[in-house]
C-alpha cells in the first residue's frame, strides 16, 4: 500500500505543479470554483498545506507548536517557485524511510500519516481541477487519481460540506463519468 501511496502522492504533486505552472501572470486575481478564492488564493492554500508536511510528519511536531507560522501570504513574489519548494519538502518528507508508519497530531486528533498523506493527494487532485477550470487548463483528471480520490473522500462526503471548506453535495447527471461523480460529491459543478 505505501508504494501505491506515495506513487499517487507523487502524480497528485505533479499535476498540481503543472496547473501552477500554466497560470498566466494575468491569472493570479482570477476566480476559481472555490468560493471566494482566486487563483492565487487557491495556489497559497496548497503550498500552505504542503508546508505543513515537514514539521507534522518529519518533526512530529503539533499544530499548536507550529502555530500561525503558514498562516497568511506564503507564496511571496514567486508563486510557483514557493509551490514548487514546499511541494518537493513535502514528498521529500513523506518519502523519509518509515514516515508512513508515523503518526501525526492534527487539529482533530492522532492520525496515521498514511491517512493524512491520502488526505493530502486528494486535496491537490480536487484543486488541481480547481485550477484547470480557472485558469482554462486541460480539466481532465487521471483516471488512477480519480480513483483514488473517490475512495479516500466517499466515506466522509457528508461531512465535507459540514466543514465550510466544500459545498454541499450535488447529484451527478444520468451517465456521469467518475470524474463528474467524484466533483459532483465534493460540490463541484463538472
Amino acid at each position: 500500500m505505501a508504494t501505491t501511496l506515495l506513487a499517487r502522492h507523487a502524480e497528485a504533486l505533479t499535476l498540481f505543479t503543472e496547473r501552477v505552472h500554466a497560470v498566466g501572470a494575468d491569472q493570479w486575481d482570477a476566480p476559481t470554483p472555490c468560493a471566494e478564492w482566486s487563483v492565487r488564493d487557491l495556489v497559497n492554500h496548497l503550498t500552505g498545506e504542503q508546508l505543513w508536511v515537514v514539521p507534522l510528519v518529519r518533526e512530529g511536531r503539533t499544530i499548536e507548536e507550529v502555530g500561525d507560522a503558514f498562516d497568511g501570504d506564503v507564496l511571496g513574489d514567486d508563486p510557483a517557485g514557493a509551490w514548487d519548494r514546499a511541494a518537493a519538502a513535502a514528498r521529500a518528507a513523506f518519502t523519509e524511510r518509515g514516515a508512513l508508519a508515523r503518526t501525526v497530531r492534527l487539529s482533530y486528533g492522532d492520525t496515521p500519516a498514511t491517512a493524512y498523506c491520502s488526505q493530502m493527494v486528494a486535496d491537490a487532485v480536487l484543486h488541481a481541477w480547481d485550477l484547470s477550470r480557472a485558469i482554462g487548463a486541460p480539466e481532465r483528471l487521471p483516471d488512477d487519481l480519480v480513483e483514488f480520490t473517490w475512495a479516500e473522500v466517499s466515506p466522509y462526503a457528508s461531512e465535507l460540506a459540514g466543514s465550510g471548506l466544500f459545498a454541499p453535495p450535488l447529484t451527478p447527471p444520468p451517465g456521469a463519468d467518475a470524474q463528474t461523480r467524484l466533483l459532483t460529491l465534493v460540490g463541484r459543478r463538472a
